[in-house]
């Protein structure tokens, strides 16, 4: 069973930046990366990375603003978000997976484990 605490949501004007950070009991899972929830939403993929390679996929609404980066002697996966925008309003969630079809894949049902979320609220 794999535990993922994510942390460092918060209230931002648009055009800031926050960092979310992912802490896992373990990195047993290649694919780890970020999902969001706007409320009467459903969860999507906003950024993931296979932690054995490096290789990461990003929505294509956050490509040049948001970065998604690991270290590993902190079991910690991060999610730099730049230049945020009021539809970047969202709980989002850290997710650990297995690659399926050769890669790591913005889609929810690959990933087994998943966090409590964070929020992350952009004013305008």
């Amino acid at each position: 069973q794999v535990q993922l605490v994510e942390s460092g949501g918060g209230s931002v004007q648009a055009g800031g930046s926050l960092r979310l950070s992912c802490v896992a009991s373990e990195m047993s899972h290649n694919c780890m990366g970020w999902f969001r929830q706007a409320p009467e939403k459903e969860r999507e993929g906003v950024m993931v990375m296979d932690t054995g390679v490096g290789g990461a996929v990003s929505a294509a609404s956050v490509q040049g603003r948001f970065t998604i980066s690991q270290d590993n002697a902190k079991n910690t996966v991060y999610l730099q978000m730049n230049s945020l925008k009021p539809e970047d309003t969202a709980m989002y969630y850290c997710a650990a997976g297995t690659p399926t079809y050769g890669g790591c894949w913005l889609r929810t049902t690959m990933y087994t484990y998943w966090g409590q979320g964070t929020q992350v609220t952009v004013s305008s």
